[in-house]
């Protein structure tokens, strides 16, 4: 099981911890929402759970639940910039179907 972080992102990540002062990395998860599924959930982690899966790229640590893993396991997060949008991408080989809006999807 592995998650891997472009260096785009991991400096994103970086960057948003230092302007909050705190934590130790950033979550990713999986919940169940939106028309397709599943939707990704991320959220500041200023400590990890003893059931937590740790992963560290270019100095970042994302963290995940185990439930979520299953759906997580391969997927690389990106932070892209298109023109006057910016935000993270997640390139997830599980993903079989995504709803038209693209916030969520189906594995």
């Amino acid at each position: 099981m592995h998650i891997s972080v472009t260096e785009p992102a991991a400096r994103h990540i970086e960057n948003q911890l230092q302007k909050r002062g705190s934590g130790m990395g950033i979550r990713v998860g999986v919940r169940t929402s939106g028309c397709s599924g599943h939707a990704y959930v991320l959220e500041f982690v200023d400590s990890a759970e003893s059931d937590d899966q740790v992963f560290e790229e270019f100095g970042v640590k994302v963290i995940i639940d185990p439930k979520s893993l299953v759906y997580l396991d391969g997927t690389e997060l990106d932070f892209v910039k298109e023109g006057l949008n910016e935000g993270f991408q997640f390139n997830n080989p599980n993903v079989k179907d995504e709803c038209g809006c693209g916030e969520s999807f189906t594995v």
